[in-house]
């Protein structure tokens, strides 16, 4: 899409060049493009689209060289960046104007949107009139949440758990959580301390920040923890490492002696299901 958009609005530039560094007249930064136009686009509209720029993955990040159809690209399905490259070639030789395949692509991807949304909408409508008058028992949640752990592209899914829990007992704590960041920035990006901040009502000072680890936390994660927690403007009083892997005992150790060296803030790590399973039964 960025190639294409770049050779609507610059038609003498070469759409299998987006590489500044191969130079000429007719090379562009494709990812300027994507991170200036497509990104917003997508986000406006919600296409099923990764939000970041296609230039930072491993197939594109570090090419100096034209995208022509005899570039090996290493990635998974490989056929589709053969015919990736296909496509940049045949807008590149005239068999289709840049036009009418920026067109079509957005014709499909929002034909996917719209088939992605019906059946959400199917499937909460079914929920919604089930006959059954009891809702799942805690145990029976923990089991489903438990399967979608396991599946791919569950990495966001430790976030939300202790998003919603927050979200569903905010007025009886009198706490509440900040909007959530990006999945994909880095804490650094965003100026967050962690994946889901918690603060007070009325009040926007983070007392307690989670972080989620689908592998296994270490004491140098746990270090991190305390350097933001050395820099943060007001007190932090709880950093929780929430895992889906196993919790070391020297992990739990060194993370207890945090204590009292960052004079009263309380560093943990807790299993993801644990919590869950606890949370919902309190």
């Amino acid at each position: 899409m960025a190639c294409l958009l770049a050779k609507i609005h610059r038609p003498e530039i070469d759409p299998r060049k987006p590489y500044t560094e191969i130079g000429g007249e007719d090379s562009f930064s494709g990812r300027t493009y994507d991170e200036r136009y497509i990104t917003p686009f997508i986000n406006t509209y919600q296409l099923p689209l990764n939000p970041t720029t296609a230039f930072l993955t491993p197939a594109f990040r570090n090419l100096d060289k034209p995208l022509t159809t005899d570039l090996e690209l290493v990635g998974r399905p490989r056929r589709t960046y053969k015919d990736t490259l296909q496509l940049l070639d045949d807008v590149y030789r005239g068999r289709v104007s840049a036009e009418d395949m920026l067109a079509e692509i957005i014709r499909i991807l929002v034909v996917i949107r719209e088939e992605n949304r019906d059946r959400i909408r199917t499937l909460l409508a079914g929920l919604a009139s089930t006959e059954d008058p009891l809702p799942l028992s805690s145990e029976d949640i923990v089991s489903l949440i438990e399967q979608h752990l396991k599946c791919k592209n569950s990495s966001r899914l430790p976030v939300l758990i202790i998003a919603a829990a927050y979200l569903s007992v905010s007025e009886k704590i009198g706490e509440y959580i900040q909007p959530l960041q990006k999945h994909n920035a880095a804490d650094e990006q965003t100026g967050s301390f962690g994946d889901v901040e918690v603060c007070l009502a009325n009040d926007d000072r983070v007392v307690t920040v989670y972080e989620m680890k689908m592998k296994q936390v270490t004491i140098d994660d746990i270090d991190r923890a305390r350097e933001k927690v050395a820099r943060a403007r007001d007190k932090i009083h709880n950093y929780i490492f929430i895992t889906t892997d196993v919790i070391t005992d020297d992990v739990k150790s060194y993370a207890a002696k945090c204590y009292e060296e960052t004079n009263g803030t309380e560093i943990n790590t807790l299993d993801c299901i644990g919590f869950l399973r606890h949370f919902l039964h309190l």
